[in-house]
């Protein structure tokens, strides 16, 4: 398991894998765009502009993952189930925005706390594989969680657990082969905001965070290098650190 060195250490080892990344040959490349603190609704236009630069056929737009924390938000995707106006309204009577949005699932909750992941992939430059893509996203939070010393696993249900709790929430949107959405990972989130929702539909389950587990505060900037570590072996490809694309 690791403490709270061997985390900064593993952080200050990525980061400068970072600063001298070396293109490795066969390897996909894919950008890391850190938006840091952001609305929800700033996130969609952005993770918009990047989805709509990979259809533009005269744009070559690089893959990119796009990590960032929200301000209290609830979010539905596509999946069937009723929420009415009383319902939202009963959610942004408790501080938090909501969003009905195109991603797959039911309702989850994105907050301070949470690190939220938006990868904008052509599946083309890996596999055109939707189930494949959502595998490898599980497997990446498997992964991490094991650098953690946390033994986490997929179940029946969506997302990924440690026992009966969640401590990640994916739903993605994939259109002509290019994703957006992601997965929401709980660091040290207030997990009191699950109690107003049943988190993507499962009843009877709970929800975790890398904090609960580990018995300490785990916070983002700790946990983020460590997930990349993680995704770039798992989807075998070269990270690098680029700016937000501009005109947003």
């Amino acid at each position: 398991m690791l403490d709270k060195e061997d985390v900064q250490v593993t952080r200050q080892k990525l980061q400068a894998c970072h600063s001298n990344i070396k293109m490795s040959p066969g390897k996909t490349s894919v950008n890391i765009v850190n938006l840091g603190r952001v609305a929800y609704r700033s996130a969609l236009q952005i993770q918009q502009q990047y989805v709509r630069q990979h259809f533009d056929s005269s744009s070559q737009t690089p893959n990119t993952v796009l990590l960032c924390e929200h301000d209290p938000v609830y979010t539905t995707g596509i999946r069937r189930a009723s929420y009415p106006a009383e319902e939202e309204q009963r959610l942004k009577d408790v501080g938090a925005e909501f969003f009905r949005t195109n991603r797959g699932g039911l309702i989850t909750f994105h907050g301070p706390g949470q690190m939220v992941c938006y990868p904008i992939l052509n599946l083309g430059c890996f596999k055109k594989s939707v189930r494949w893509y959502v595998c490898e996203l599980e497997k990446t939070v498997i992964k991490m969680c094991d650098k953690f010393g946390i033994k986490a696993s997929t179940s029946p249900d969506t997302g990924i657990w440690v026992g009966n709790n969640k401590i990640c929430a994916i739903g993605i949107h994939c259109g002509r082969y290019i994703t957006s959405h992601g997965l929401g990972l709980n660091c040290n989130t207030d997990m009191r905001w699950f109690d107003h929702i049943v988190p993507c539909g499962i009843v009877g389950k709970g929800v975790t965070s890398l904090s609960q587990e580990l018995g300490w505060d785990v916070t983002i900037e700790e946990a983020a290098p460590v997930f990349l570590e993680a995704f770039s072996e798992q989807f075998n490809c070269t990270l690098n650190k680029a700016d937000l694309l501009q005109n947003h």
